[in-house]
């Protein structure tokens, strides 16, 4: 069985969530994880191991 490279998305924030979607070998999804970005302006969602990628455009914000 072939493995495939993770999906990725870019996105304007650096907090968000991952629930899975409805794409993939299981319709349901997984329960939702709350991710935010470190340094590197993208994060890997530990379920199902989306990556999601700060748009350039993106206002990023400051950690406390």
């Amino acid at each position: 069985m072939p493995l495939f490279p993770p999906e990725t998305q870019t996105v304007d924030r650096e907090s968000l969530y991952c629930d899975g979607g409805t794409t993939g070998l299981d319709e349901s999804g997984h329960p939702r994880v709350f991710l935010t970005m470190g340094k590197t302006h993208s994060v890997d969602c530990p379920y199902c191991g989306r990556r999601y990628v700060l748009a350039v455009t993106a206002k990023k914000t400051g950690t406390h």
